[in-house]
């Protein structure tokens, strides 16, 4: 019982890792409260955990929305311990593509700004939402979904990796920042990962990930939830501005 009786928030929790690390956390005595853009994921989720988990409707790109959801749950719970900051999408493609000297496909400007609005600016919003209640407690732990893309660079993803790598920079900040009110701040860069983002990739491209990974196989959704368990414990009391790679051993490009 790691975490019980610790109100933990968790974003994009509806469904893979969020759902993975709501159902790990309420098994150590935590109470859930996770969030999401899917009414009926969401709803399932927390009839699934059981244990007074709760779900709201947010968008973490809606600044009003998201201290809504703050407020709310500071007024039902009185405190807030655990921040998870998973929620995100991705929206892949080149930067251009270019075939005998001409432009034939480029990255959207609309599909880079809604990466950046979720991925980075949601997690800026939800941060910024849960530290006052945090200071006024005494202290909290925030937690940030990056990824190894995000530390090593990967093919068709300049929106997604510019999201991730800024996370590790706000991670580091806030660490600094937050430090002096006993919150702590870290970050958690999963590898590649069996969920629905993967879920329409060619098994062929499934396999290519698995052998370039060193222990031959993809990460579970489970596999980043028991991070994320260590790390908003107080086992990991003494650790804040880090990013905790869970990748099995993959160094991308390799």
């Amino acid at each position: 019982m790691r975490l019980k009786d610790k109100v933990s928030l968790i974003t994009g929790g509806a469904a893979g890792i969020g759902k993975a690390t709501a159902e790990r956390f309420a098994e150590e005595g935590a109470r859930v409260v996770i969030c999401d853009v899917d009414q009926k994921a969401g709803e399932a989720t927390i009839k699934d955990i059981g244990n007074d988990a709760a779900f709201y409707r947010v968008d973490v790109t809606d600044k009003a929305s998201v201290e809504e959801w703050i407020k709310n749950v500071t007024d039902k719970s009185g405190q807030i311990d655990v921040l998870v900051n998973n929620a995100g999408i991705v929206r892949d493609s080149l930067l251009v593509k270019i075939k005998d000297g001409a432009l034939i496909r480029q990255m959207s400007e609309d599909d880079f700004d809604l990466v950046v609005a979720i991925n980075l600016k949601g997690v800026f919003n939800c941060t910024q939402a849960v530290v006052p209640a945090m200071v006024r407690q005494g202290g909290g732990v925030i937690l940030n979904a990056s990824s190894i893309v995000g530390m090593d660079g990967n093919l068709g993803q300049t929106n997604y990796i510019a999201t991730k790598a800024g996370v590790i920079g706000m991670t580091k900040v806030w660490a600094r920042e937050l430090g002096r009110h006993n919150i702590r701040v870290n970050a958690v860069a999963p590898g590649f990962t069996a969920t629905d983002i993967i879920s329409s990739v060619p098994d062929t491209v499934l396999e290519g990930m698995k052998k370039r990974t060193p222990l031959g196989r993809l990460g579970q959704p489970l596999d980043i939830a028991n991070a994320y368990l260590f790390l908003a414990s107080d086992e990991a009391s003494f650790i804040s501005g880090n990013v905790l790679r869970v990748d099995g051993g993959l160094v991308v490009g390799t």
